[in-house]
């Protein structure tokens, strides 16, 4: 990768979603669980008590025919940088196991530290984190199939979505080794991004222009990243998480559901 003029060296890498791409057909939320070691239960009819990194919601426009319109939004962690760094999900973990890279821009999972409380779960207004209330047990001889880069999370703890990490430190071994110390925009692309069939998913480094996801958006990064893009917009964006996975659409109706929007009666 070059630095482009102007760049700056601290990476903040993001997502950016178009909804108007994507069909809602969830093999993000497969590439995933297998990319993480995400376990299952012999039963998942219960969707409440699955454990998911990635979710694909369903949202339509209320209307009736022919004016009905449906929209798949994939949520993973929003890797909000919150102001400063304090992000909602950081501000409150007593156990310091989640915490805000300020060299990547990603929101960390210790969870070796983690016991369990769930604080960081009542904080996050995304419901991108879940808890485990079982002990992982995989089919037979599927162990064999497990990422070995990928920690398996035992039973009491969080666990969330790390936008595959552990492929930016393979990348980045891979630049040492090579003797580079920068890596390619290819080198480093998280699983659902490469899973998705309709092309719908993006990632890269926000802070350099040479990235699609820059381009795609154009963060405003004195304004807490707010995208100058018009189609571009954040969940909750409202709430100032200033999160770092930006959607895509040409809807107004799915932008205005993106930020909870509730008529004022008063105007």
């Amino acid at each position: 990768m070059k630095e482009a003029q102007g760049h700056n060296k601290t990476k903040k890498f993001g997502m950016v979603i178009d909804l108007d791409k994507c069909t809602g057909c969830g093999a993000c939320m497969v590439a995933c669980m297998a990319e993480n070691n995400v376990s299952f239960r012999e039963d998942e009819s219960d969707k409440q008590l699955s454990t998911a990194w990635m979710r694909v919601y369903k949202m339509t426009n209320g209307k009736p025919f022919p004016d009905a319109d449906v929209c798949y939004i994939p949520r993973p962690c929003m890797h909000c940088e919150g102001h400063g760094g304090h992000s909602p999900c950081v501000s409150v973990c007593p156990a310091t196991a989640t915490d805000y890279d300020n060299n990547t821009g990603i929101v960390s999972q210790i969870y070796t530290r983690c016991f369990g409380c769930r604080y960081c779960m009542v904080a996050c207004p995304y419901h991108a984190r879940v808890f485990n209330w079982w002990d992982p047990v995989w089919p037979a001889d599927m162990e064999k199939m497990l990422n070995p880069d990928v920690s398996v999370r035992m039973r009491g703890v969080v666990e969330k979505c790390s936008f595959c990490y552990h492929r930016y430190q393979r990348a980045m071994e891979k630049a040492h080794y090579e003797e580079r110390h920068e890596i390619e925009e290819d080198e480093y692309q998280t699983s659902c991004t490469q899973a998705c069939p309709a092309g719908a998913i993006t990632f890269g480094d926000l802070n350099n222009p040479d990235h699609t996801v820059n381009q795609l958006v154009k963060p405003d990064n004195r304004h807490g990243g707010r995208p100058k893009n018009p189609h571009a917009f954040r969940l909750l964006e409202r709430l100032g998480t200033n999160p770092k996975v930006y959607y895509l659409s040409s809807r107004e109706w799915v932008i205005r559901a993106g930020d909870n929007y509730v008529k004022n009666e008063n105007h």
